[in-house]
C-alpha cells in the first residue's frame, strides 16, 4: 500500500531504528544498552575520581529518584502509587514465531527490531517504569489481534490504543467502535498518512471516526509526520467541531527546536492550540525531535515552552519502543527526561505530572493492580 511502509522511516539527524539493526540480529538486541552519555561519564569519573565510578545513567536515575521523592514529600502522600511511572507511547508486535504461528505481519511491514512483550517487560523492569500505553503499530495494520493479547494478558500494566482504519466505505467506525467496547481500549490513532489520497481528516469517515471517539470517551492521539503546518487546519476544525473529543499529539508534533522563522511559526501553532482545553501532548521519542545526541538538551526548550502554554497537567512523557533502544535504550529514554527536566527547570511537581501522573489522570481506572 503506498505510503504505508514510510510509517517510522522519519527523515531526522538520526537514522531510523530499522537502518541499523538488520534483521537476523534484532532478536538478540539487548534490554541493557548502555547510552553514548553514560559512556563517556563512566570514563571521565573513573579517571578523576578515586572511589568506583558512577556513570551518568546511574546520576540521572537518582535525579528521577529524588524527585519523585521530593514530589511525594511536598504533596503529603507515602507510597510509590503517588509516583507512578508511565509510559504514553509505545509499540509491541509479535515475535518471529508468533507471527510465524498466529499474528502475521501486514504486506511489507515486517520489523527489523526485537519488539516482542517479552522483551518490553524486561525493559520497564530495569527503568522502573510501572505501566505503559500501547499504541497499535503499523506493522500489523488493522488486525489488532496481537496487541489485544498482551492486553488481556496484562490488564493491570497496559491498556490499549488502536489504530483508525479510514476506508472509503466505513468500516473503520464499527470496527472502532467494537475496539473500545468489546475489547477495552481506552484511545485511537489518527495517522493521516492512511486517509485515501487527496482526502483529509475532516472527510466525512474522518469526521465519524472523530465524533464516536469522543462519545465512546477515547481520546485521539494525532501523528502529525509531516509536520502540524500540514494539517493544523483540519485540527483546529476537529477541536473546533468536536469539543467532547480530546486529542493528544504523538511526539511534541514532530517540532524540533526552531532554527528559522518558517519552524517557529510552525511550532507557535501547535502551542496555540493550548487554547482548547480538550488538548494533550506527548513530550515522546525524544530522538526524532532533536537536534543533538543523548541526553537531547536541545528540546529542553521545546518542553519549556510547552508547560508555558499548557500546563504540566496536559504534558505526558512516552519513550517510542522498541525504536528508542538503539538510539539509546529503553532506560535512558526515561533518565534524559529529568536530565532535560533540569535544564528547563521544571519543578518536581511538573515532572511528576509528566512522568505518569496525567496520562494516569486522563486514563482514569489503568495501572491499577486488582
Amino acid at each position: 500500500m503506498p505510503g504505508f511502509s514510510h510509517y517510522h522511516l522519519i527523515s531526522t539527524r538520526h537514522h531510523h531504528p530499522s537502518s541499523l539493526v538488520a534483521s537476523s540480529s534484532a532478536a538478540a538486541v539487548p534490554c541493557r544498552f548502555l547510552s553514548p552519555l553514560a559512556t563517556t561519564s563512566r570514563t571521565l569519573l573513573s579517571s578523576i575520581l578515586p572511589t568506583p565510578a558512577t556513570t551518568r545513567r546511574r546520576l540521572l536515575l537518582s535525579s528521577t529518584t529524588a524527585i519523585c521523592a521530593a514530589a511525594m514529600a511536598s504533596s503529603g502522600k507515602a507510597g510509590p502509587a503517588s509516583c507512578k511511572v508511565v509510559d504514553s507511547h509505545l509499540h509491541v508486535w509479535a515475535s518471529p514465531l508468533q507471527a510465524a504461528e498466529n499474528y502475521p505481519f501486514f504486506p511489507g511491514q515486517e520489523p527489523t527490531l526485537r519488539g516482542d512483550v517479552d522483551f518490553l517487560l524486561e525493559c520497564m523492569d530495569e527503568a522502573g517504569v510501572d505501566g505503559a500505553l500501547i499504541v497499535q503499530p503499523i506493522n500489523h495494520m488493522f488486525d489488532h489481534s496481537l496487541v489485544t493479547s498482551v492486553l488481556k494478558k496484562y490488564p493491570s500494566k497496559f491498556i490499549g490504543c488502536c489504530l483508525a482504519n479510514p476506508a472509503d466505505d466505513g468500516s473503520g467506525i464499527k470496527q472502532l467502535e467494537h475496539l473500545i467496547v468489546q475489547e477495552k481500549y481506552r484511545a485511537v490513532r489518527f495517522n493521516p498518512n492512511l486517509w485515501p489520497s487527496g482526502q483529509k481528516m475532516t472527510n466525512e469517515v474522518g469526521r465519524s471516526l472523530f465524533a464516536k471517539a469522543g462519545e465512546l470517551g477515547a481520546p485521539v492521539r494525532i501523528m502529525v509526520m509531516k509536520g502540524i503546518s500540514s494539517y493544523i487546519q483540519e485540527i483546529e476544525e476537529l477541536c473546533t467541531d468536536y469539543p467532547a473529543t480530546t486529542v493528544i499529539f504523538d511526539h511534541m508534533a514532530f517540532c524540533k527546536p526552531p532554527t528559522n522563522d518558517d519552524e517557529e511559526k510552525a511550532f507557535s501553532s501547535f502551542l496555540n492550540l493550548s487554547r482548547f482545553p480538550q488538548v494533550y501532548v506527548k513530550y515522546s521519542a525524544l530522538f526524532r525531535i532533536t537536534r543533538e545526541a543523548y541526553p537531547y538538551e536541545d528540546t529542553s526548550q521545546l518542553l519549556s515552552r510547552a508547560i508555558s502554554s499548557y500546563g504540566a497537567s496536559r504534558i505526558m512523557w512516552g519513550s517510542d519502543f522498541p525504536y528508542v533502544v538503539p538510539e539509546c535504550g529503553y532506560k535512558g529514554a526515561k533518565e534524559a527526561i529529568s536530565h532535560v527536566a533540569g535544564k528547563a527547570a521544571v519543578s518536581s511537581s511538573d515532572l511528576e505530572w509528566i512522568l505518569g501522573k496525567t496520562v494516569s489522570q486522563l486514563f482514569q481506572g489503568a495501572w491499577v493492580t486488582p
